[in-house]
């Protein structure tokens, strides 16, 4: 089955359950009928009467017969099984051979066939009944309790299957078997049998057409995300969207396939944006870097000496350059990896010490200006769960940042208190329409663009603190003055 096609097993498997339920409902229908068929002719049988104690029984006279008597007259018998009776009795000639006082002629019901057992086991049908096989077991009815009677199966001396009800007697002196044939219920029970199988096969019909164009309806959708997918596939088109109705499966497929082909594209054109920031970056500390080491190339192979001093100038500055070309690589592979939900090392960080160690590395660097720049740091303990090299180095990006614009002589504040890191500085802060873009890749504010850097510090503070479940922003002052870059973590402040 799982070669077929999806469709023609949504078809088959439909196809499959309506049989199952055709043919239990059928079976159940056959059978609670064949029970009530049955249930009506034992009633039936049941409702039929048998002979009272003086019931007449009309018979020829036998041999022996008195002189002057008429040999061909009926005779009275209260025996149900008196010798040379005919097989036709209770009526002659459309004449009641019955009845005077307590006698009664008696006749079966019609349908309904009596047969007479007597106690030395001679049996006999009464009036036009048709005999019944008698059972070796019939006359133990005669030791039941008074009114008893027994079911069984039997077959009468035409071989008909029947229903036979043993009763005894009035006289106590045998017992009588009321039977009906099987054959009308047999008759009635195929009938339906056909009937059903006929419905059974129009129903199983008419559920493989109904399955499969209602699987064709339902698998139009999935055919329609088929083809898209297959198209994405073939010309790499991420523009591609599915149409969305409803809230059903399908709805929910493809609104599932918009996310993803949304997804790829976003980040297809942020590789793409990527590459050509990387490319822009790179290209003036090459073009740098070229330039010096054509400069000193030249000089040796024109024998022309470069002026006191200019030589080390241009290596130094060639040294610088490589230091911030080997930086800005690292920092290129860093936001190249794919960005992960949770950080891919996880260990409990006690984020006082991580704060404590980005300030010893950053203070170097303030107290390097021509007018120091001082960091004032307020720090309680928090530990949390993350990358801790990855939230140290985030750290240091914003203490970088703030010590970058701080103004000369000024300090710079730093407090840690319950998970929330404050930066502040003092300097020309961000104006409030381009707060939303600070952390963005390669982002330079237009008035910082003159002073060296990326663009890419705070793009990777950002991550790694999203990485470890926290947030960050740069937020301006309430006084206007400088900026804060707020961070915030979850985590105790206990160990």
């Amino acid at each position: 089955m799982r070669r077929l096609p999806l469709r023609s097993r949504l078809a088959l498997l439909s196809a499959l359950a309506v049989t199952v339920a055709i043919a239990a409902m059928a079976l159940v229908s056959w059978f609670a009928v064949r029970d009530r068929l049955y249930g009506q002719l034992d009633k039936s049988i049941e409702g039929s009467p048998v002979p009272p104690m003086f019931a007449q029984f009309p018979h020829y006279a036998g041999p022996g017969i008195q002189a002057g008597s008429d040999p061909l007259a009926p005779q009275i018998s209260h025996d149900p099984c008196d010798a040379g009776r005919p097989p036709a009795f209770g009526t002659q000639d459309g004449q009641d051979l019955g009845s005077t006082g307590r006698s009664t002629v008696f006749t079966p019901p019609p349908g309904t066939s009596l047969t007479y057992v007597s106690t030395d086991g001679s049996s006999c049908a009464v009036g036009s009944s048709t005999q019944v096989r008698t059972d070796p077991g019939d006359l133990a009815v005669l030791d039941a309790p008074h009114g008893s009677r027994t079911w069984r199966d039997g077959v009468d001396v035409k071989g008909q299957a029947v229903r036979v009800e043993v009763v005894a007697a009035a006289d106590g002196q045998g017992v009588f078997l009321k039977s009906q044939s099987y054959q009308p219920v047999d008759d009635s029970l195929t009938g339906m049998a056909w009937l059903l199988f006929v419905i059974s096969v129009l129903g199983i019909g008419g559920a493989a057409t109904a399955g499969l164009l209602v699987s064709r309806a339902a698998l139009r959708p999935v055919d329609q995300l088929t083809e898209a997918v297959e198209h994405v596939a073939r010309t790499e088109d991420l523009a591609v969207r599915m149409p969305v109705s409803g809230d059903d499966e399908i709805a929910r497929l493809s609104e599932s396939f918009n996310a993803m082909t949304a997804a790829l594209q976003a980040s297809r054109e942020e590789q793409k944006r990527l590459v050509d920031d990387a490319g822009h970056e790179l290209r003036t500390p090459l073009t740098s870097l070229r330039t010096t080491i054509d400069l000193l190339i030249r000089s040796d192979e024109s024998h022309r000496p470069l002026p006191d001093g200019k030589r080390t100038e241009l290596l130094t500055g060639a040294r610088t350059q490589m230091r911030e070309l080997t930086v800005l690589i690292a920092d290129l592979l860093e936001l190249s990896r794919p960005e992960q939900g949770a950080p891919a090392v996880t260990s409990p960080v006690a984020l006082h010490e991580v704060v404590e160690n980005a300030i010893e590395r950053v203070r170097p660097r303030g107290a390097a200006r021509e007018t120091p720049v001082s960091i004032q740091a307020d720090i309680d303990p928090w530990f949390t769960h993350g990358d801790g090299p990855a939230l140290e180095r985030a750290v240091v990006n914003l203490l970088d940042n703030a010590v970058k614009f701080a103004p000369p002589g000024t300090t710079v504040d730093v407090r840690l208190t319950r998970g929330e890191l404050t930066v502040r500085d003092r300097g020309p802060g961000v104006p409030p329409e381009e707060l939303p873009h600070v952390f963005e890749r390669f982002w330079r504010s237009p008035s910082a663009r003159a002073m060296p850097g990326s663009g890419l510090g705070l793009a990777i503070a950002a991550r790694a603190v999203r990485e470890a479940g926290g947030a960050v922003a740069l937020e301006r002052p309430p006084d206007g003055v400088g900026a804060i870059a707020r961070l915030r973590l979850p985590g105790v402040g206990a160990a």
